[in-house]
């Protein structure tokens, strides 16, 4: 019965991701995954993923997606389509990054 239980408990806990962040955490942790060189600013307006590692993936899922619902609020109550407001929020989003840091241009990603 132990063996089974700990056989059990043992699948159960490889099934399950090592450690799930919060938006809060995510958003807590992005600015040290940007001046790592782990994330960087896209002209679409979204986080992308310079160098994997860490949770950088996990980090981006949450802050893109908590992005991409804003920017689909902002289309809406403006008329205009997303990919309008995308563009718009990813020029700011690389403008406003400080140098020493990732952005995207034209496909490959250059430190500003």
């Amino acid at each position: 019965m132990i063996r089974y239980l700990s056989t059990l408990l043992l699948a159960l806990t490889l099934s399950l991701p090592a450690y799930a962040l919060t938006l809060n955490q995510a958003m807590s942790a992005l600015g040290d995954a940007k001046a790592s060189g782990q994330l960087g600013e896209q002209p679409n307006g979204y986080l992308g993923v310079v160098q994997p590692g860490g949770q950088a993936d996990e980090i981006a899922r949450l802050i893109n997606q908590a992005r991409r619902a804003e920017y689909q609020k902002v289309a809406q109550d403006n008329g205009i389509s997303l990919s309008d407001v995308e563009a718009i929020a990813g020029k700011k989003a690389i403008d406003r990054t400080p140098a020493g840091q990732f952005i995207q241009l034209g496909g490959q990603w250059v430190k500003k």
